[in-house]
């Protein structure tokens, strides 16, 4: 009685996690230790999905042990990768098509990993439920371990039903489609409450509540093939076409057994009429097994039981106990135990699994600590911005009053102090020729990254336009995701670069106009102190100012803006030097809330770490601006007491467009670096922008390959002809057509030899410009119908099936055939009719592979512009 229904596995195409996972991890971690680690991982998980998926598995708990452990890493890897800008895709076949001639079986490949859940989730199903087919059910720990895999299985099944349109946004192949999970969920239930009927039998428990048993488990197996019979698509597979009459059979058997253990409790009860009613019931749903669904299922135990006992029963009542035999519709249903449920998919699975990227935090974490290290460079950016800022203005002010030139130039001939210091600080740098050269690499550096930039952004406008044409050519049959909705993300990101090289652009034209204000100057403090000296004009002594209180006053004053700015010097260094990490914070909330508040902490936590800063910040800016207007105040008291005449202002002028110059030297000096920098670090940006529109345009490339490829084949499996009515010449009547196309005599043999009549002369070809004559139709009926009907050692041709088919050649290879019709050429080759095949084209000989290594060239101090790649797709 025992025959159970197992589930066929599906079979998938090798995925390479390897190369992208590994590029994701150098790309987001620094090189060391953390990062060796998680590459050791990625290459631990490529191995796990071989041996769960990429061969044959057997049917042992070891092997449902793999691919338990397979789904539990993918369900704890999937929120630490960002699997739709990595553009993995999963290529499965679908279990229960078994393929036709002309094309393989139907697959399907989609970039999600909720996909490739699904399937392995499938697969646990199945192999779950092969596993309790083979075992042993003539014992406890058989029976036990059975209904334990059937209940898996079954809840395997039923959370694909519940998760897999979610789980794909889009239409799934029919054997993970809800209506084929769910009924197969609904068959493993049912094999798991037989097998409990089994137990129960074998235990020898109570009639009545084995009677309860078998109706549940029968009512199942009634659900199951309900499911089966009704709904439309899933007869259309051949297994579901043998499976059908197995559940039919199930459903009897157990209603069978049900009424026969229900009519031993009615025999206890002294219901002899019962007991015989139900025996009688229960031998009509064996007699139907039998007769029916014999070559399926074994019945011959159970009915031979039911034989016995309705004899012995029919016997009982006929000579002792006379009860009536009521009706089977008037008896009382037999109640219903379900002791079976499906087990609920909760992760993890295996007892076994052990999160192998463990310490890698989730997507959300990391975009979540990406958004606080921005705020916090934010922060970081606007309190030392503030603190240079507040230095600038303090050398402006200062070099507009000629301090502290103006108190070491008393003597009114020699060169002041501070601007010999300024003078050698602007010759260590390397005076113009250092801000020259970096002056004349930016444009470099600029075009290399629009460079960058632009191949980006071209690979993805050429897979776009490839993929437009394509789908303008097939229409519906063209049923991927359009490059345009794909990209946008991409081409948002692109939109941001351009704007950021644009405004670097107008930053350069700032400092480089600066720069050409202020080079005169530069080069002046470039020259040794002789030349400097004789440039500056002379002007007559102010020796009765030297010791005089109010240029005591100012050089106090001088001394602590010094001192300030050295306290800023000093802030700037302690800000920058703050470090703090928020991934725990992050996990917490993740863990309790299921979600992250990311401003709220981020600004929490930097108000706590930079509070203190953000204070001395301003104490310090009100200490300087304290101070400029005390030395304001002072200097204008400096400048009435000092002399004034031509070559005193024309000297002073002079002294404050060298500070001045200095202080400019610096400030582009800097800002060339940082813009050089600035560069540097978005070409590395850049072209990891670069490599990720090549990944998705290589994915989308294999994608593009594999559908056409569906596609040939589809279109090979369309009739290769149009049907047409079955000519006068192969059918069976002797009398050809009226009006149709004469068609040449057929030899018959007659069976008397003696009455051979002479046959007629040949008509000539006929033609298709007019039709025949009546004359000439009535002369050929004339010896057809003169001719007796002869058998002929050559049987007449058989008319082709009406359905579409495989096209023969006409019988005369003189005959040229209807309208329409096109002759099957000489060697058969299924894919040379005349329908408009797409072009797939391969690399050919010269033609850039990818991705492209790049060629040999001379060291360069930026990472270089990768060469001009040949297009990815053929140009049709």
């Amino acid at each position: 009685m025992a025959t159970f229904i197992s589930v066929p596995l599906k079979k998938s195409s090798e995925v390479d996690l390897v190369k992208p996972l590994s590029k994701f991890i150098t790309s987001a971690y620094p090189a060391g230790e953390e990062q060796a680690e998680y590459l050791r991982a990625v290459d631990e998980l490529n191995k796990l999905r071989k041996s769960a998926v990429g061969r044959p598995l057997d049917k042992h708990e070891s092997s449902l042990e793999l691919l338990l452990r397979y789904y539990d890493q993918l369900c704890a890897v999937e929120p630490k990768f960002p699997f739709p800008e990595l553009c993995l895709t999963f290529t499965w076949k679908d279990a229960f098509d078994k393929g036709s001639l002309f094309g393989g079986s139907v697959k399907l490949a989609l970039a999600s990993v909720g996909y490739e859940k699904t399937c392995v989730l499938f697969n646990i199903g199945a192999l779950a439920s092969q596993i309790a087919s083979e075992q042993n059910l003539d014992n406890d720990e058989g029976l036990k371990a059975s209904a334990k895999f059937y209940q898996l299985a079954s809840g395997a099944f039923a959370h694909i039903k519940d998760t897999v349109l979610s789980a794909l946004n889009r239409e799934p192949t029919m054997d993970i489609s809800p209506e084929t999970v769910g009924t197969l969920s609904q068959i493993m239930l049912s094999q798991a409450q037989e097998v409990f009927v089994i137990k129960a039998t074998s235990d020898k428990m109570k009639d009545a509540i084995i009677a309860k048993l078998a109706n549940q488990a029968a009512d199942f197996y009634g659900d199951a093939f309900k499911q089966c019979q009704y709904k439309e698509n899933l007869p259309k597979y051949f297994y579901f076409q043998e499976v059908l009459p197995v559940l039919a059979a199930k459903h009897c058997m157990m209603q069978a057994n049900a009424e026969y253990h229900q009519s031993v409790l009615a025999n206890q009860k002294k219901r002899f009429g019962e007991e015989i009613a139900r025996l009688q019931h229960a031998t009509e749903l064996v007699k139907t097994v039998a007769s029916r669904y014999d070559e399926y299922v074994n019945v011959k135990d159970l009915s031979d039981k039911i034989s016995r006992a309705l004899t012995a029963a029919k016997k009982d009542n006929d000579f002792i106990y006379h009860d009536r035999v009521p009706e089977v519709k008037d008896l009382e249903h037999i109640g219903k135990a379900a002791l079976v449920k499906p087990t609920a998919v909760q992760v993890p699975l295996s007892q076994k699994f052990s999160d192998i990227f463990e310490k890698m935090v989730p997507m959300q974490v990391q975009q979540s600590l990406s958004m606080a290290s921005s705020r916090k460079a934010d922060l970081v950016n606007r309190l030392v911005g503030s603190l240079r800022e507040a230095t600038n203005l303090c050398n402006g002010v200062l070099a507009s009053l000629n301090l502290p030139a103006a108190l070491e130039d008393l003597s009114g001939d020699s060169v002041p102090q501070s601007i010999l210091e300024k003078s050698r600080a602007v010759v260590q740098q390397g005076g113009l020729h250092s801000i020259e050269q970096l002056i004349k690499d930016l444009p470099e550096l600029l075009q290399r990254n629009r460079e960058i930039l632009d191949e980006s952004l071209k690979m993805l406008d050429d897979e776009e336009t490839t993929d437009n044409e394509l789908r303008a050519k097939f229409n519906q049959r063209w049923n991927r995701t359009p490059s345009g909705d794909l990209y946008k993300p991409l081409r948002a990101e692109g939109s941001n670069f351009r704007n950021v090289l644009d405004k670097a652009v107008q930053a350069d034209q700032v400092v480089r106009e600066r720069y050409n204000t202020h080079c005169e100057m530069i080069a002046l403090l470039c020259k040794p102190e002789s030349e400097l000296s004789s440039a500056i004009p002379s002007a007559n002594p102010a020796k009765t100012l030297q010791g005089s209180e109010v240029v005591n006053v100012l050089k106090a004053q001088l001394h602590q803006l010094d001192e300030v700015k050295k306290e800023r010097e000093v802030l700037e260094g302690e800000i920058k030097a703050v470090t703090f990490d928020m991934t725990t914070k992050f996990l917490t909330a993740l863990a309790q809330d299921g979600a992250i508040n990311e401003e709220a902490i981020s600004t929490t936590e930097l108000d706590a770490r930079y509070g203190a800063q953000t204070q001395r910040v301003q104490q310090n800016l009100r200490a300087q601006e304290d101070l400029l207007a005390q030395v304001q105040t002072s200097h204008q008291e400096f400048a009435a007491l000092k002399q004034s005449n031509t070559e005193a202002n024309n000297r002073e002028e002079v002294l404050k467009k060298l500070a001045s110059a200095h202080d400019s030297y610096v400030e582009i000096s800097s800002n060339l670096k940082e813009g050089t920098k600035f560069y540097n670090d978005l070409t590395e940006i850049l072209l990891k922008f670069q490599n990720k529109c090549s990944d998705i345009v290589f994915a989308r490339k294999t994608e593009r390959d594999e559908l056409l490829k569906e596609l040939q084949q589809s279109i090979a499996r369309e009739p290769s002809a149009p049907s047409f009515n079955v000519p006068a010449y192969q059918s069976n009547t002797s009398a050809p057509a009226v009006g149709g196309p004469t068609p040449a005599p057929r030899t018959v043999f007659p069976l008397q030899p003696q009455a051979k009549p002479q046959p007629p002369a040949r008509p000539p070809p006929p033609t298709f410009s007019s039709p025949p004559s009546s004359s000439s139709a009535t002369a050929s009926q004339t010896p057809a119908s003169q001719a007796p009907p002869a058998a002929s050692s050559n049987p007449p041709p058989v008319a082709p099936p009406t359905g579409p088919s495989q096209a023969q050649g006409p019988p005369y290879p003189t005959y040229q055939g209807y309208p329409g019709y096109y002759q099957m050429p000489m060697a058969y080759n299924p894919y040379v009719y005349g329908y408009n095949m797409p072009f797939v084209g391969y690399q050919g000989q010269g033609q850039a592979g990818y991705p492209g290594a790049p060629p040999a060239q001379q060291p360069y101090p930026y990472p270089q512009q990768p060469p001009q790649q040949q297009p990815f797709y053929p140009q049709q």
